[in-house]
């Protein structure tokens, strides 16, 4: 049976960060996740987990100046330090929060950009997130993402990743598959699910086109939830999707596998 995170990011909008925990929990989630809880303290975060029963299961490392639109610094030459500092805090809160996984964004390559130096840096930064993260017992994770959401982005199909995976050659480095971005890019989820099962350290879930329920749009979630527990896959799906018209009124899918049938 598929176990579920809510994105605490997407998901829950209608009231302030630190109040979404309790309304996950209140909704039958068990587990949580989110892209950044550096906005609050540790100590907070951490609150707020303990207070509502919950698990985090992933949240992303500092991904450079957001607000200006950049998606990560990892592929960035330059950004060593800056990238570094980074690593030390998100493993900070991870201690902190008890979370098991770290996703590493890549970021964006300009227009022109030498691709070589980019790969250098990436693979060189990924390399010292590991070693640093192995250290705590943390997972770290690399996410292919489609170039519709975020234009230039460096890294965006499964193959990539899993060959940058076998690059850095770290024990504790695993490819974070979101369904939704692998529809767009590519297609066949499926028989990537079966190829590079073992090296999958997340799954994560959303309609398409819309990015809104996965009860909508065109993938086909009953069939691969049945093929994930086939094939024993054992993590969590989060839920990495923006509700259509509200949180709470667009959770009738997530009814069966509530933790509290009747609160979704």
């Amino acid at each position: 049976m598929p176990k579920f995170a809510a994105n605490l990011t997407m998901m829950f909008n209608e009231v302030p960060f630190l109040q979404r925990f309790s309304a996950a929990a209140e909704a039958g989630f068990t587990a949580v996740e989110f892209l950044f809880p550096y906005e609050h303290t540790a100590e907070e975060v951490a609150r707020a987990l303990k207070d509502n029963g919950l698990q985090n299961v992933l949240f992303n490392m500092p991904p450079g100046d957001w607000a200006k639109g950049e998606r990560g610094i990892a592929s960035l030459p330059g950004r060593e330090a800056e990238f570094r500092e980074g690593v030390d805090k998100a493993i900070t809160y991870a201690k902190a929060l008890g979370t098991p996984r770290l996703h590493v964004m890549a970021g964006l390559l300009p227009a022109g950009g030498d691709r070589d130096a980019a790969r250098a840096a990436y693979v060189a930064n990924l390399r010292h997130a590991c070693a640093e993260a192995a250290k705590h017992g943390i997972t770290v994770l690399i996410e292919p993402i489609n170039t519709r959401d975020i234009p230039g982005y460096f890294l965006n199909t499964q193959a990539e990743a899993h060959a940058f995976r076998e690059e850095v050659g770290a024990d504790n480095l695993k490819v974070q598959m979101d369904f939704y971005h692998v529809q767009i890019v590519e297609g066949d989820i499926a028989m990537k699910v079966k190829r590079y099962l073992p090296h999958i350290g997340h799954i994560q879930i959303a309609g398409v086109p819309e990015r809104n329920e996965p009860d909508t749009g065109e993938i086909n979630y009953s069939y691969l939830y049945r093929l994930l527990d086939e094939v024993g896959y054992d993590g969590w799906l989060g839920c990495e999707y923006r509700p259509a018209k509200g949180t709470v009124e667009g959770l009738g899918w997530f009814e069966q596998y509530a933790a509290r049938p009747g609160k979704a």
